[in-house]
């Protein structure tokens, strides 16, 4: 039953509501977050935890007016709900429909859109700034600004960046930290230790109220007397507050809070809006909050596909292991015989598959919170001692850390090797998450060696491969279920920037890579049926590239075009490598790519998604034959 959230339409019905009829809205919220997202997948455990947090916030302030910024993005659902998208909410991730982040496009109650992590603080001071500057307009002055941190977003370099700044600038901003001690899985770092210190102090208020009376105490008299006394206080702030850390670099410090407590939050906001310069509001929630099966398995339910709200039961994945699993248990073999391997993520052990690596190999196993950067650049420094850095890493979130690859790594030809998870298009995450820019913006790196499988049993064979390179290395593999070929018992080191012929004859000749190669063979069998011969190559590597078989195939008199196809961007990517490396050797050559186009690509199922690039089997079915019909 949604009695009241039904006559929801906007932040202004809800003011209308008392105590108890908003203790009401928020069981409803949960109830209606759990039977939706069952249906169409999504983040439901990080925006259960957060239902009184955002009514609190939307009883208090007067948004769009004001500003709130999420980080990260998949907490704000009841933040949706209370911005007229209620109706749409059956459309959430789905192709067409709304997003499950924040979006500027979508609403403006959607102050900055955001997928990442670690970057609320950052823009919202931004904000900040920018109204102080506007001086035309008096009421400009009188509006908030409020960034929610969640999820583990202060265990990245950003949000210290941000609030370093923040407290030098003394600009009136709202910090809001989510504190529910968890990523998606557990926080990891010395200031995830601190917070939950804070949490189980209950002497926090009375120990603040007693030193702030002992400051008031100290007299205040001139010369080296005072310049002491001031040292005293703020030796005596610093050892006896908690919170001082955020009060030291100029934040006052509120909190902890009960994040569930409607009335707390909302006496406690509506305090803080009367409050000058930069303030920081702990707030203590569960995630998965009111149901569960979210409560028990936080880590499962951070981001679920479909799902039996009544038990919280997954329908069971029948077919191959993903090639995420694929990955993590070759990693764990390779260790076991080389103990210099050493395996790094950034707040993703369950996600990159190295949460197994971590029981298998604990003391080789490192999670490093959201820190992309810095995974990067410690990673460089175990190289540097004689280890076998291996960084799991989405392959969006890898994007974060592209000047310590270039500078830390590359440059000093050091032998990290990149596990590039999720590459490719990643479906109902949307343009945040796709990770379609890799070859990219790694093909350029001097001394990177990029590569990518055809197939699982592929897969094992790079990672070994790129292990023994003693440089560089990237291996981007997609999200989801492999092809389902046999794993061979033991893995083969590949012979370096050499591909592999699948299909010898015909006039045209398919480059694929990666996941394409699935795709490029089905093309290649639609083709048949219709009498057309066609080449298949499986490219396996993007740098270096295999320029003896592609100039071979150029030169083949038999072979009147070449035909690329790569799921990652068009510009700088695969079949920008296949035209640099003809033009070099001055070989004409005909030339049809596919891929993605200078576009950021929606949400939606992949299948979906590959359709809308003109990736599908029969598309490039079709667009072969055309290609023919030109040359």
């Amino acid at each position: 039953m949604t009695q009241i959230l039904d006559n929801i339409e906007g932040p202004e019905d809800l003011r209308k509501l008392d105590v108890q009829e908003l203790a009401t809205l928020a069981r409803e919220i949960r109830a209606f977050l759990v039977e939706t997202v069952s249906k169409t997948g999504g983040h439901l455990a990080p925006s259960l935890g957060t239902v009184e947090l955002t009514l609190a916030l939307y009883r208090v302030f007067h948004f769009p007016e004001d500003k709130l910024v999420w980080d990260v993005g998949h907490q704000a659902y009841t933040h949706k709900l209370l911005t007229g998208r209620r109706k749409a909410f059956s459309t959430l991730r789905q192709k067409g429909g709304i997003t499950g982040f924040p979006n500027r496009f979508e609403s403006p109650y959607d102050a900055f859109g955001v997928g990442h992590a670690s970057t609320a603080i950052s823009a919202a001071l931004g904000m900040a700034v920018a109204r102080d500057l506007d001086t035309d307009d008096a009421t400009e002055s009188k509006r908030h600004v409020i960034a929610v941190l969640g999820d583990g977003a202060l265990t990245g370099g950003e949000s210290f960046e941000g609030l370093n700044n923040a407290g030098d600038l003394g600009r009136n901003l709202i910090v809001v930290l989510n504190d529910n001690g968890r990523s998606i899985d557990k926080n990891v770092g010395a200031m995830s230790e601190y917070l939950s210190a804070l949490r189980i102090a209950p002497q926090y208020n009375r120990a603040k109220k007693d030193v702030e009376h002992l400051l008031k105490s100290i007299p205040r008299i001139g010369g080296k007397v005072c310049k002491t006394a001031s040292a005293i206080k703020d030796g005596v702030r610093t050892a006896l507050v908690p919170g001082a850390p955020f009060e030291e670099i100029g934040f006052r410090y509120i909190g902890p809070i009960d994040g569930h407590n409607l009335e707390l939050l909302t006496e406690v906001f509506s305090q803080v809006r009367q409050m000058q310069g930069p303030i920081l509001v702990h707030v203590h929630t569960k995630k998965g909050k009111g149901y569960l099966p979210a409560e028990e398995a936080p880590e499962k339910f951070h981001g679920i596909g479909k799902f039996d709200a009544a038990t919280g039961e997954c329908p069971k994945k029948e077919g191959a292991p993903s090639y995420t699993s694929v990955f993590s248990d070759a990693l764990i073999e390779l260790a076991k015989t080389d103990e210099d391997i050493v395996a790094i993520t950034a707040a993703m052990p369950s996600g990159t598959g190295l949460k197994a690596f971590g029981k298998a190999y604990p003391e080789r196993f490192f999670d490093v919170g959201i820190a992309e950067e810095h995974a990067v650049t410690f990673a460089a420094g175990l190289a540097a001692s004689g280890k076998k850095p291996v960084v799991a890493l989405y392959s969006t979130f890898a994007q974060r850390a592209y000047d310590q690859i270039l500078h830390d790594v590359c440059l000093q030809k050091l032998p990290v090797v990149f596990a590039l998870d999720r590459a490719g298009l990643v479906g109902q995450d949307g343009p945040t998450h796709h990770g379609v820019f890799d070859y990219s913006y790694l093909r350029h790196l001097p001394g990177m060696t990029v590569m990518a499988p055809k197939d699982e049993a592929e897969l094992r064979d790079m990672l070994k491969t790129a292990l023994a390179l003693g440089g560089p290395a990237a291996v981007r593999y997609p999200r989801g279920a492999a092809v389902g070929v046999p794993l061979p018992a033991a893995m083969t080191t590949l012979p370096l920037g050499k591909a592999e012929v699948l299909r010898g004859e015909g006039a045209v000749a398919l480059l694929a890579i990666g996941s394409m190669v699935p795709i490029a063979e089905t093309a290649a069998d639609l083709l048949a049926a219709d009498g057309i011969a066609v080449r298949v190559v499986n490219m396996r590597f993007v740098k270096p590239l295999d320029t003896e078989l592609l100039l071979e195939l150029a030169r083949d008199p038999k072979v009147r075009g070449l035909v690329t196809l790569e799921e990652n961007m068009l510009a700088g990517g695969f079949g920008s490598a296949v035209l640099e490396a003809l033009s070099d050797a001055g070989v004409p050559m005909p030339v049809r790519r596919f891929g993605i186009g200078d576009t950021f690509v929606e949400q939606g199922t992949r299948e979906e998604l590959l359709g809308l690039c003109g990736l599908t089997a029969p598309q490039v079915t079709d667009g072969v034959k055309t290609f023919l019909r030109a040359i």
